[in-house]
């Protein structure tokens, strides 16, 4: 069934696709009865997880930059992930790079992309979040599990950058579960810069000391890179270690275009741009074992990259990953994803 709509949305683009997707499932979940048999047709077997001291109903989350704005939480529940990542946010509203900015790599099952921190702003966000949360309380709900990831807005200046993770962390924190610090992402000019152990020091050493001013504290993970030399890597863990991080999430999008079936003619003609989907899958889970055994298990992670089928699940959890998120796999294997992984792990 899915391959044949699959067909369908594929000959929009991919922005297109997403919207014409996401509104006719929201439109779907309106209505009560229709909403309870697609949760019953989607839901995924029961496969909880405690970690950070939160309870998963299940491993498998929704990588950030698909619902960036918290706009389709009910629906994606209704999908059966067991969390969704948010985002990535900002202090300021801002429309991202120029279209066209999304490029699909059906022959590969992958997808490049450019979008550059797209976001309705950390306010409208925040004040989206808190309507649903309140929602949950009346309604008497089992709390969505939902993390957010915050960013830098593109006029920032790295050495300001601090300040725009400060203002997203403070206006977020009621209302999400956990943190992802995104400096990872290949689209924000000079954003990868605040790797550096010496940067990435000063924004997570604040974000603690924040953290602890709140009455419970929230957890904080990194997003790293899976372009990261085995040197930077070391300082991540290093800093991870020293400043006791949470986790990680390994990893964002690559800017190599190794292993690509397409010809240099076509990879220019896309240009920039952050490659996800299964030619990442190798790399992630290599810097994802890296951790693991670089710091014996004692930094959680959550594996991301390449994930379509149970079998791409399992070698993710063999490699020491404690959640899951997909994202390119979503797209290509369709809503059912959740659920057979689940049935499998």
């Amino acid at each position: 069934m899915y391959k044949f709509l699959r067909r369908i949305l594929f000959l929009f683009s991919p922005e297109t696709a997403h919207s014409i997707s996401m509104e006719l499932l929201k439109t779907a979940c309106s209505v009560s009865f229709v909403k309870n048999i697609l949760h019953n047709y989607f839901a995924a077997p029961q496969k909880e997880v405690k970690l950070f001291g939160i309870h998963f109903k299940n491993p498998i989350g929704l990588g950030a930059g698909f619902d960036k704005n918290a706009q389709y939480l009910r629906e994606l529940e209704v999908l059966g992930f067991g969390f969704v990542e948010i985002g990535t946010v900002t202090p300021k509203p801002q429309p991202g790079n120029d279209k066209p900015r999304v490029f699909r790599l059906p022959a590969d099952k992958a997808l490049i992309n450019r979008m550059g921190f797209n976001n309705d702003g950390v306010e409208v966000i925040a004040e989206r979040l808190k309507r649903w949360r309140n929602a949950e309380t009346s309604q008497n709900l089992t709390p969505f599990i939902i993390g957010g990831n915050i960013g830098k807005n593109k006029i920032t200046p790295n050495e300001e950058a601090w300040k725009d993770y400060e203002i997203c962390f403070n206006a977020l924190h009621p209302y999400v579960d956990f943190f992802v610090v995104n400096v990872s992402s290949p689209n924000t000019p000079g954003l990868r810069e605040l790797q550096e152990k010496d940067a990435l020091k000063k924004i997570l050493m604040h974000l603690q000391s924040l953290n602890q001013a709140f009455p419970v504290a929230k957890p904080i993970l990194l997003k790293i890179a899976p372009d990261l030399s085995w040197l930077q890597l070391d300082d991540v863990i290093d800093l991870a270690n020293e400043i006791k991080l949470d986790g990680l999430v390994a990893t964002n999008t690559t800017i190599s275009r190794d292993k690509l079936s397409i010809s240099t003619d076509q990879i220019q003609s896309i240009g920039a741009g952050g490659l996800s989907g299964k030619p990442l899958e190798e790399r992630s889970t290599e810097v994802l074992a890296y951790i693991t055994e670089k710091t014996k298990g004692t930094i959680p992670v959550i594996g991301s990259g390449g994930i379509f089928t149970a079998a791409d699940a399992k070698k993710k959890m063999s490699a020491g990953a404690s959640l899951l998120e997909v994202w390119t796999g979503f797209i290509y294997q369709g809503p059912v994803i959740v659920k057979k992984i689940c049935k499998s792990l």
